[in-house]
């Protein structure tokens, strides 16, 4: 194979990837590259990852249980810490129980692996997170979608489908911003024979959870929470079936034990509700400067704020001009987005000030 050609013809199209490094803990105003430039484009949106209540649990949770798990939950890796944190998370969103995986990514594939047998049908938004079409392919049914939050495209689908099946959609879409509308999906599934399955990743920890009865519920704790895992909850058997049938859980090494510590120590900040508060505050600011600034964000009440660029070159010149005025901000292309939708993805925080919002919107008028 000619990788050389491949990797060419990417850059020649300007989706070529390459990694950043970063010389700082995660935060508001991290240095990437030698420089210090202020994030907007990362998922700790809770300013978590480095608080220093959670950082002094990690330690405690380091010095009681040492740093990795060792095996896997079903050899000798599931730890007290590990259980604690289960019963916490399911407590926390009002459900029987959860189950930890090691990332969001394969506590999706994780549910597809387990269910690849009972079901017949699967509807996904068109817009869902990439981990989401690929447990898809894994359980071997057709991938079908529904335009994106269209009630009418999935009521019409759905229609025509027989057996046992699944909606599936994010809950905050992880592109766009914007949110999924949960009782509409569980009505629909009401008479369709089929049980909805959201994926909250983005809107965990900061928006109340709106779990239907006898749903699958995901979500991920290295955004929000700001450490690293995701869960799956859901009644006491769908847990256990999980247990008994789930490949990625059965043969994956458990996440840290003091992982665990620090993320129980994140959901009490949570739970304080003082995080969220200050990042609703810059959600509306950000949104009224940049209505005052005539900018075109799009329509969007979550931490995730796109900026339609429709070109991938271009994207990623306006990210790299705002990366040398000192603002970090991606460009996303496709595939990660359709052809023709690239976009600055601007991510907010609980601890960026007003001011940093302002600087950074007076940066993006200018360089559009």
């Amino acid at each position: 194979m000619d990788f050389s050609k491949k990797l060419s013809v990417l850059k020649q199209n300007h989706l070529y990837r390459s990694r950043k490094v970063s010389e700082s803990a995660q935060d508001t105003q991290i240095v990437i590259n030698g420089k210090s430039v202020v994030n907007f484009c990362s998922n700790d949106y809770l300013s978590l990852a480095n608080h220093g209540q959670v950082k002094e649990a990690l330690k405690q949770g380091v010095e009681a249980f040492g740093v990795g798990s060792g095996a896997s939950h079903l050899v000798s890796g599931h730890t007290r810490a590990h259980h604690d944190l289960e019963d916490a998370l399911a407590e926390y969103i009002g459900q029987a129980r959860t189950l930890l995986f090691s990332t969001g990514y394969s506590a999706n594939l994780g549910i597809f692996s387990a269910l690849k047998d009972e079901l017949d049908w699967i509807l996904q938004d068109k817009l869902n997170h990439a981990s989401l079409i690929d447990g898809n392919q894994l359980s071997g049914l057709p991938l079908r979608r529904y335009l994106h939050n269209d009630m009418a495209s999935l009521k019409k689908k759905a229609s025509k489908q027989s057996g046992q099946g699944m909606i599936v959609a994010d809950s905050v879409f992880s592109m766009d911003g914007d949110r999924a509308n949960i009782d509409d999906l569980q009505k629909i599934a009401n008479f369709s024979n089929a049980i909805v399955m959201q994926d909250d990743a983005h809107g965990f920890g900061i928006f109340e959870p709106n779990i239907p009865k006898n749903s699958i519920y995901m979500a991920t704790l290295g955004k929000a929470a700001g450490t690293m895992g995701a869960f799956v909850a859901g009644n006491d058997d769908f847990i256990e079936f999980l247990i008994q049938k789930s490949r990625p859980y059965i043969y994956t090494t458990a996440i840290s034990p003091a992982i665990c510590v620090a993320t129980l120590k994140s959901l009490d900040l949570i739970k304080q509700g003082e995080q969220q508060a200050k990042l609703l505050t810059n959600i509306d600011f950000f949104r009224n400067f940049s209505n005052a600034l005539d900018l075109p964000i799009s329509n969007s009440h979550s931490a995730i704020q796109p900026l339609i660029i429709g070109d991938s070159e271009k994207a990623l010149k306006i990210s790299q001009s705002l990366f040398e005025q000192g603002f970090y901000v991606g460009a996303i292309r496709p595939p990660t987005v359709p052809k023709g939708t690239e976009r600055l993805r601007i991510t907010l925080n609980a601890n960026h000030t007003q001011s940093q919002i302002e600087q950074l919107l007076m940066c993006i008028k200018n360089a559009l």
